[in-house]
């Protein structure tokens, strides 16, 4: 029987797929796609996910290359037209070196269809597998022993069934997996929808277009739409917002979609050719379960939020990372059933104050709208408009709205911050986690936190191969990091047989500046933290203890649902 059968093969699918296999589960990926993501979509690849990437064994030189350098990506801007008069800009997200101080791997703006294909070499070279493209989910129905799915191979429409362990259902907002257990979703359904025209273009060189990653279009006769550029040499996307009810995407043949970009552009004889046209409809909803029996939602099977913030990707990706390793420990003995039901304790309130915090990004945009002046495309519209860029006072309202969007682009706190309640992990009354703030990040050894991230020392390679103290955690064991004067803890760890651990001490020649990351992990000399193989804290002493064995071995019992 199969471990894990993976139920579509976007970022979180692949994810999910490439971690079990590398923890020794036999997986299979079925996707209705006939291949990876051929368009742009998601861009905003936060730091946590390429530090997922990285532990997953993704090629992160190449990544890296594929990237836009963060100098052309690295700024928002409201303008007339693309190429027209600038109102105001922002700085977008922090992507600079600075940030290698608490990240090995700074946010990047990679776009979906050059992550994918990343994800499936990682996963080809590991596994040896791709997925089974063109082939959809039909019915899953749960047993004694596992779960017998049906698929239908599109281009035969031959059905078969596969026996696996668990599902885990990455088939996006729509989820045919989520409706057929009846699991809602809650949330708004339907905030605004978009048409998204996919361009073959060079804007590299063009005085009036400054690099820059997001362009808002702001003049009332243009459509009032949004260019993402991808990257400067090739390719970008124009969003321009419709009404679903009255119209669908049939009705974007190529050459209307030129007109809207040809009237959202300065110089409307600019070069382009229309690759693409899709459709979609920007929601904030998050399902109410997570999990029925050995079935699992992932990804934006699970949640779904408006694009302003660029968390949905991310979160997938981080979904299937605390996941894997879950699965794998119970498949592999090493952990109690009882551990499963944390995966949606610990995600689903994450996935929540994401989803709160795009929908408020969104509403928070319509203040940019209203200081300018525009209600629509009328005439009165377009006066109101132009008065408004003729007067320097009602220019200072706009670009103080503006300003007033500075988180909705700078989120650190969230992205890098987010620390678990409760689930898999221990936390005393003396384990206080630092307040989540949006714009700043303050890493933490709280249990439920991420472990703060530092340089091994000694190293002068400032490549992609230079080592953090995440690197140093197994994906499938744990970790106990402690300070120069740990040794009864690693001793103590050294006498457990079960689960596969690592004991690691931090000495002041092996870590860079070891006493501000001690500050950081909360703990002294003689303290530890038991890090999970998902680079989260499970279990911190501050110090030292008269019985080092006796306190991991209950630490371990609590985090890992073993039985009495």
């Amino acid at each position: 029987m199969l471990d894990v059968l993976i139920v579509g093969a976007g970022p979180t699918g692949l994810m999910a797929s490439l971690l079990l296999e590398r923890l020794g589960l036999e997986t299979r990926l079925v996707e209705r796609r006939p291949s990876a993501q051929r368009a742009p979509a998601a861009h905003a690849v936060n730091a946590r996910t390429l530090e997922i990437c990285r532990a997953a064994g993704v090629d992160m030189t190449r990544l890296a290359a594929e990237a836009p350098d963060p100098g052309e990506a690295g700024f928002v801007y409201w303008v007339t037209r693309l190429g027209g008069r600038v109102i105001g800009r922002l700085p977008y997200e922090q992507q600079g070196d600075d940030q290698l101080a608490v990240t090995p791997t700074p946010l990047r703006n990679l776009s979906q269809n050059r992550f994918e294909p990343l994800l499936l070499d990682a996963l080809e070279g590991h596994a040896g597998r791709a997925p089974e493209w063109r082939t959809e989910w039909v019915s899953s129905v749960e047993d004694i022993e596992g779960v017998r799915t049906i698929v239908r191979e599109l281009d035969s429409v031959r059905e078969r069934e596969i026996s696996s362990r668990y599902v885990i259902a990455a088939d996006g907002a729509g989820s045919r997996i989520r409706k057929s257990l009846g699991i809602d979703v809650v949330g708004p359904a339907q905030l605004q929808s978009f048409i998204m025209v996919h361009l073959r273009t060079r804007l590299r060189g063009l005085p009036e277009v400054p690099p820059g990653l997001l362009f808002f279009v702001c003049d009332p006769r243009s459509g009032g739409g949004a260019f993402v550029v991808h990257h400067l040499d090739r390719e970008a996307v124009y969003m321009v917002p419709y009404d679903s009810e009255v119209e669908s995407v049939a009705d974007y043949d190529a050459g209307r979609c030129a007109k809207l970009v040809r009237d959202a552009l300065d110089d409307p004889h600019l070069d382009f050719e229309v690759e693409t046209v899709s459709a979609w409809s920007m929601t904030a909803q998050v399902a109410e379960r997570y999990r029925a029996g050995r079935i699992f939602l992932a990804g934006d099977a699970a949640h779904r939020f408006p694009p302003t913030g660029g968390l949905g990707l991310n979160t997938g990706v981080q979904d299937a990372h605390n996941l894997a390793w879950k699965i794998a420990a119970v498949e592999q003995g090493w952990a109690g059933p009882a551990l499963l039901e944390s995966y949606e304790g610990e995600r689903r309130p994450v996935a929540q104050v994401n989803a709160d915090q795009s929908l408020r990004n969104a509403m928070k945009m319509f203040q940019v709208i209203a200081a300018l002046g525009i209600s629509d495309a009328s005439d009165e519209s377009v006066a109101r408009f132009e008065e408004t860029l003729a007067s320097e006072a009602r220019l200072a309202d706009v670009r103080a709205a503006i300003d007033d969007q500075a988180e909705h682009f700078d989120m650190p706190g969230l992205q890098l911050g987010f620390c678990y309640e409760k689930g898999a992990l221990v936390r005393k009354p003396s384990d206080e986690p630092p307040p989540v703030q949006t714009r700043h990040f303050e890493p933490s050894g709280c249990p439920g936190a991420r472990l703060p991230h530092a340089w091994l020392a000694g190293e002068e390679r400032v490549d992609e191969s230079r080592q953090s103290l995440l690197d140093l955690v197994p994906q499938g064991g744990f970790a106990l990091f402690g300070g120069p004067e740990s040794t009864p803890w690693l001793d103590a760890l050294e006498a457990i047989d079960s689960p596969p651990a690592r004991g690691i001490c931090l000495t002041g020649d092996r870590v860079e500046d070891l006493s501000r990351w001690l500050d950081q992990a909360g703990i002294g000399p003689d303290g530890v933290l038991l890090v999970r193989p998902d680079q989260h804290v499970a279990w911190r002493s501050r110090g030292g203890s008269g019985n080092p064995e006796g306190d991991l071995l209950l630490a371990f019992k609590e985090v890992l649902g073993r039985p009495n």
